[in-house]
C-alpha cells in the first residue's frame, strides 16, 4: 500500500485561530499577515473563554470573533461539531491553535486532518502536555524550545513542522525559560503558516518535508 501524502495548498488562505488566553501567538501571526509576509487572512478568532484577552485583542484589530460556551453543549464532540460547522461556514483552510486549552476530539482532528497547527513550548516529542517549562528546568535539560506541529488525535504527537531551540540556563525558572521560548514561538509560528500557504509542506506519515 502506498504511503498517504498530504501537500499544502499554494493559495491565499483563510485562517481561523482558536485561543483561550492572552493570544500573543495570534497577534504575532496577525502582524505577519498585516505585513504581507503570510499569504492568508485571519477570518475568525474563536475562544472557549468569554473573557480571553486574545478575543478582546482580535476585536480591537477589527477581526470576526466568536465565543462558544462549552457548558452549553452535552459533550465535547458536540462542542467540536459546532466549531467545525463554524469553520466550514468560513471556508477555513487552516486552523491555528494559539494557547487553546482544550484537547480536540478525534472527530475534529479527522475533519481537518493536516489542516490544524499548534505551537508547543518544548522540543517535542519531549515534554508533551502542560507545565513543560518547569519540567524542563526540573529535568536539567540543556536545551528546550518550541515546536510547531500538525495536530493529531494523540495530544502533542502530530507531525513536526518547525522547531526552535533555546538554551536552558542554570538559574532559569519556569517564567524566565517560558519568556525566552516565547520569543522563538512568535518567529516560527508565522513561518510555518507562511510555508503552508506557499504550498511547500508535504506530510508523509508522521514526517513533514519542506519543499
Amino acid at each position: 500500500m502506498s504511503e498517504e501524502v498530504f501537500r499544502s495548498p499554494k493559495k491565499r488562505g483563510r485562517v481561523a485561530v482558536l485561543l483561550s488566553g492572552r493570544g500573543s501567538n495570534f497577534m504575532a501571526l496577525h502582524d505577519a499577515v498585516l505585513k504581507g509576509w503570510v499569504n492568508a487572512d485571519i477570518d475568525l478568532v474563536l475562544s472557549n473563554k468569554e473573557d480571553a484577552a486574545g478575543l478582546r485583542a482580535a476585536r480591537d484589530r477589527g477581526l470576526d470573533t466568536l465565543f462558544l460556551n462549552p457548558k452549553l453543549f452535552p459533550s465535547k464532540e458536540d462542542y467540536d461539531r459546532e466549531i467545525v460547522n463554524e469553520l466550514r461556514r468560513k471556508e477555513t483552510d487552516l486552523v491555528c491553535l494559539a494557547g487553546y486549552m482544550k484537547v480536540l476530539t478525534p472527530f475534529f482532528c479527522r475533519e481537518f486532518k493536516n489542516r490544524i497547527m499548534n505551537i508547543h513550548p518544548a522540543l517535542l516529542p519531549s515534554f508533551p502536555g502542560l507545565h513543560v517549562q518547569q519540567r524542563a528546568v526540573d529535568w536539567g535539560v540543556r536545551f528546550s524550545g518550541a515546536t510547531v506541529h500538525f495536530v493529531a488525535e494523540e495530544v502533542d504527537m502530530g507531525p513536526i513542522v518547525l522547531q526552535a531551540a533555546v538554551p536552558v540556563m542554570q538559574d532559569d525558572t519556569e517564567d524566565t525559560l517560558a519568556a525566552r521560548i516565547l520569543v522563538e514561538e512568535h518567529k516560527i509560528y508565522p513561518e510555518a503558516v507562511r510555508l503552508f500557504f506557499e504550498g511547500r509542506l508535504e506530510v508523509r506519515g508522521r514526517r513533514v518535508f519542506i519543499k
